[in-house]
């Protein structure tokens, strides 16, 4: 069934979301210290780091949701999936086109075929290749099906990406915050022991926040178009 998409409300979600990236982009610029050794390049982290979290989420979210279609059948698990899919890839996006401008201050080159760097781009191609796959195919119940699937094993990247920086030598630093021992630093609540300066991780905090809410207002907003595609296909084949 096919729910009417609902546009006489205003989207307070988006609005808010924009708000909170705006409200974010100033705390980072003014209100946050240089970092000691990176300078002003080390800004970029508020930016890098939030996207690269709120992307891997949502690929973690296209491969739940993917999975539990297989299971279930509902057509609005499989627009949901390919709704995180598309905003998880524009954040993925983000994260590679700051990753360079961020390393070329600090390692002195825009871009190492490290296994980090190298995994987050084939991870940007196969989201990609999840999304032409959707565009390619007519029938509807074997896109739905292809597409979890692919969706799923894509994910099983993720894990990979987040620790190849413990399992080779790369360039890319060492997890700040999201270590077992910075984790441990931040719930015991000893600022001797935490991995940023308490200016810098409220700041990261409030990033993370305001990419999140980013993320639910994109899909919120392509799930709506998505259910308008589907009420058009299904009038056409009336």
């Amino acid at each position: 069934m096919i729910e009417p998409a609902r546009r006489t409300r205003p989207d307070w979600i988006a609005g808010i979301a924009v708000l909170a990236v705006v409200a974010t982009l100033i705390r980072v610029v003014f209100f946050t210290p240089f970092e000691a050794r990176q300078g002003a390049a080390h800004k970029i982290f508020y930016l890098h780091v939030p996207a690269a979290w709120v992307a891997f989420m949502a690929f973690g979210l296209v491969a739940f949701t993917g999975l539990a279609y297989l299971w279930l059948r509902d057509e609005r698990l499989d627009r949901f999936a390919a709704s995180s899919a598309e905003v998880g890839l524009v954040f993925t996006t983000v994260v590679l086109l700051t990753g360079p401008i961020w390393a070329r201050p600090i390692w002195g080159v825009w871009w190492t075929w490290d296994a980090r760097l190298t995994s987050t781009l084939f991870l940007w191609f196969i989201y990609l290749g999840y999304i032409v796959l959707r565009g390619a195919l007519d029938d509807r119940a074997m896109r739905a099906r292809y597409s979890a699937i692919l969706g799923a094993l894509g994910a099983l990247l993720i894990p990979f990406v987040h620790l190849s920086v413990y399992m080779f030598r790369v360039a890319h630093p060492m997890p700040v915050v999201g270590s077992p021992q910075a984790i441990s630093a931040i719930m015991s609540g000893d600022p001797a022991k935490a991995p940023l300066p308490p200016e810098m991780l409220t700041t990261l905090l409030i990033a993370l926040a305001a990419f999140t809410l980013l993320y639910v207002a994109f899909v919120r907003a392509r799930y709506r178009l998505a259910v308008d595609q589907d009420a058009q296909y299904a009038r056409g084949a009336a």
